[in-house]
């Protein structure tokens, strides 16, 4: 505009010839410098390929197929952390999505409340849900749960363990029907507060398979875990069955074969501790 203002001023240099009348305009060198002030912003800017190396972990996992001839074997398989999340479960799901499908394990919640994915990881039985990727190793090695049928890669049978669970009879047990027909029946704040640690087993099996009495006699010490659903049900103000309960576990091998190890405690993913309930059993048969 300014421009505009000095060629059309009477008496201008440019009115006289003395000067050219076209003045290019301030805006068509306006798209020109944009691009100039991008260009060195692009090129100040670190390349983020160089700022972001990759950071590859090994995940060396226990693979056996019952249906081939092989004998099981340590597959590797390298991941690049920075495309995968921070628990084992997510190393184990990006490597069963985009590298191997017949990889075989089991999962659900993702949440530390099904148990399904127990496995032993590093040495130490855990939920691959809730265990963090160590950045420190520079491999990490995942197998079954230890001194279990294996079924198929990290799934292993579980029969014998559910069976010792159902044995301890784990459900409500009266002799007299309840005071109010149709209706729960009551139980105080403190009675109720006698099975905390208890009632929060998830069944994952971390703590039987990582008692080495469980091991040596699997088939008739009924472990950590179903003796803690035992005392859960001995415990309970509202179950009638006490005498029996503790009569069908006093047994040399049922209960007894429990020498304090406490690898439970250390397994349990929920915090538990199962070495307590067992010891607690064998206090009230002594009563």
């Amino acid at each position: 505009m300014a421009a505009a203002r000095v060629l059309l001023r009477r008496g201008s240099a440019a009115a006289r010839g003395l000067l050219p009348t076209h003045v290019p305009p301030a805006t068509a060198a306006a798209p020109v410098a944009a691009r100039l002030l991008q260009a060195q912003a692009h090129s100040s800017q670190p390349d983020s390929a160089a700022a972001k190396p990759k950071r590859t972990k090994t995940f060396s996992i226990y693979r056996w197929n019952p249906d081939q001839p092989e004998k099981p074997q340590l597959q590797n398989y390298e991941i690049d952390l920075g495309e995968c999340g921070p628990m084992i479960l997510d190393a184990l799901l990006k490597i069963k999505n985009e590298i191997d499908p017949s990889l075989t394990f089991r999962r659900s919640c993702r949440e530390g409340i099904c148990g399904s994915c127990a496995m032993n990881i590093d040495g130490d039985n855990g939920l691959a849900c809730l265990t963090k990727i160590s950045a420190a190793a520079a491999a990490t090695t995942i197998t079954p749960l230890p001194h279990m049928y294996v079924v198929k890669d990290l799934v292993v049978d579980m029969t014998n363990f559910y069976s010792q669970y159902k044995s301890v009879e784990p459900w409500l047990k009266r002799k007299d029907p309840p005071p109010t027909p149709g209706k729960e029946i009551p139980q105080s704040k403190k009675d109720r507060a006698k099975l905390d640690g208890m009632y929060e087993c998830i069944l994952c099996a971390c703590c039987s398979t990582s008692c080495p009495s469980y091991w040596w006699n699997p088939e008739s010490y009924l472990g950590p875990a179903a003796l803690l659903h035992a005392n859960r049900w001995i415990q309970d103000s509202r179950d009638q069955y006490t005498k029996e309960r503790l009569d069908a576990v006093n047994d040399e091998f049922k209960l007894y074969r429990c020498h304090t190890i406490k690898n439970c405690v250390h397994a349990c993913p929920k915090g538990l501790n199962p070495a307590k309930q067992i010891e607690s059993i064998k206090k009230l048969q002594l009563q």
